[in-house]
């Protein structure tokens, strides 16, 4: 089976971020050999003064391939437990992802322009036998949390800041690679540029230590330019403000 998990509000000011967390709880998914992790997304929220922030009001989802909902479930609790700081208001989110309905995918995007509440967060996930939980503090958490499984299905939001591939995406090296390699090493969909054109596979690109697909059309896509007044490669990864803007 197939499962969206989300987080948010895992943090303080003084402590890791959301998104690291989910990158541990994946490790640890894999490592305990519970399921496979095939991929992290980040989401922006909606900023606002009315909604309590660490830094960035951003949740995470994680693609999930588990045959055990309690070992997920239980793994993902004991782990965020374990590490909520005093002052956060941790938020967990599950569901296999063929019985998340459109109403979250609204949600989630709803999430992005509005200030919700945890009351219509949790009927509409009690309405819809949707998991979700807030672990401590006010549990506003459940608020992005419900959000980021919402977006995760609806296919075009967020980059990751994970992948499946044959290298993990802040470990390559920085150097220039062919845009081939670089599909095959991180498992990516499509390299095009900002322009949505296709890059051809023969050409090269150089790839610096900030490397951040996005989520569009359910597809894992790198967003490139021209790298102007180089004779050594044609492409390099469009510039981190930009991916920003667009994820």
């Amino acid at each position: 089976m197939r499962f969206f998990v989300g987080i948010d509000d895992t943090d303080t000011k003084d402590t890791r971020g959301t998104g690291f967390n989910a990158r541990q709880i994946g490790k640890l998914i894999e490592e305990k050999k519970i399921g496979v992790v095939e991929g992290i997304v980040r989401h922006q929220l909606f900023f606002d003064p009315r909604i309590p922030y660490t830094s960035a009001n951003s949740s995470a989802s994680l693609e999930i391939e588990c045959d055990n909902f309690e070992k997920l479930k239980h793994l993902c609790l004991d782990y965020l437990n374990g590490i909520a700081p005093f002052g956060s208001d941790v938020g967990l989110c599950i569901c296999e992802v063929d019985l998340i309905p459109d109403l979250v995918v609204k949600w989630g995007n709803r999430a992005k322009i509005e200030v919700l509440t945890q009351q219509e967060g949790r009927k509409t996930a009690n309405d819809n036998n949707i998991y979700l939980r807030g672990l401590c503090g006010t549990e506003d958490g459940i608020i992005g949390a419900l959000a980021a499984i919402g977006l995760r299905k609806g296919g075009n939001d967020g980059r990751f800041i994970w992948l499946k591939g044959k290298q993990e995406l802040r470990e390559i090296p920085s150097g220039i690679y062919k845009i081939a390699k670089i599909k095959e090493e991180l498992k990516l969909d499509q390299i095009i540029t900002k322009n949505l054109e296709p890059i051809d596979d023969s050409t090269s690109i150089f790839i610096d230590e900030w490397i951040r697909p996005i989520h569009k059309n359910h597809q894992k896509i790198l967003i490139v330019e021209n790298a102007l007044n180089n004779t050594n490669y044609e492409w390099e990864v469009a510039p981190k403000e930009y991916i920003k803007s667009i994820s």
